[in-house]
């Protein structure tokens, strides 16, 4: 007797063991991203301009160290977006002094240099230490890797620069953006790596893009079934 219930102990025992490790992977695998905690939802919702794709805007500053760290693995992350999602660089603006380096981002973007100079600004800045604070910094070094300088500092100093420089004002008090580096999925939620992170207090970048990767799926379903995806 004493023999059989020592069995059935350890069989009960076996048994809800081998459970909690089935359930666990389950449980991991549904956990979707937190309202609150891991997103926002935007209240009102804004409007995009990328019609059936899914927009993303990516709230950066140059002179954010946040920002520069996010770089390497939002790029790798990027080479898997699907073809129905777009993400757009958005500079944004908190304060006057950030207002020389928007103006530079719409500036490269404007001229098409972009691939070649937006990841040399956070290198200049973050790993070279070098301070471009103002129109005169930024030109000279724009300069320095082969821009021609007329044709950069016309463009800085154009009115549409002025004018995409004011949207960037206002489109980061619109999205409720409060910190770089922030990503809003397609005008209705908004995310950031420090709504992610680990014990420690580091960002967990998996679970960060994780994250907008349910958001996409959400607003997804608000699109159009014969466009969407394509």
């Amino acid at each position: 007797m004493n023999t059989y219930k020592q069995f059935l102990k350890y069989t009960c025992q076996a048994l809800l063991i081998s459970l909690c490790f089935f359930q666990l992977p389950a449980n991991a695998q549904s956990s979707g991203p937190i309202a609150g905690k891991e997103y926002i939802k935007l209240n009102p919702a804004q409007p995009t301009d990328s019609g059936q794709k899914i927009e993303l805007l990516e709230f950066f500053w140059y002179g954010c160290p946040h920002c520069e760290h996010l770089q390497a693995p939002l790029n790798v992350w990027l080479k898997k977006l699907p073809p129905d999602v777009v993400l757009k660089h958005t500079p944004a603006v908190f304060d006057d002094s950030w207002l020389p380096l928007t103006r530079a981002y719409y500036t490269i973007e404007t001229m098409g240099l972009v691939d070649k100079l937006h990841g040399e600004f956070f290198n200049a800045i973050h790993k070279q230490n070098q301070r471009l604070k103002d129109a005169a910094t930024i030109i000279d070094w724009a300069a320095s890797k082969g821009v021609d300088r007329k044709t950069f500092s016309d463009t800085y100093n154009s009115f549409g620069i002025n004018g995409r420089t004011q949207r960037s004002v206002e489109l980061t008090r619109k999205f409720d953006v409060t910190g770089t580096p922030s990503i809003a999925i397609d005008g209705k939620y908004l995310t950031a790596p420090s709504m992610t992170l680990r014990a420690d207090r580091s960002v967990d970048y998996d679970r960060f893009f994780k994250v907008i990767d349910a958001l996409i799926i959400e607003a997804r379903k608000t699109k159009s079934p014969t466009k969407a995806g394509k």
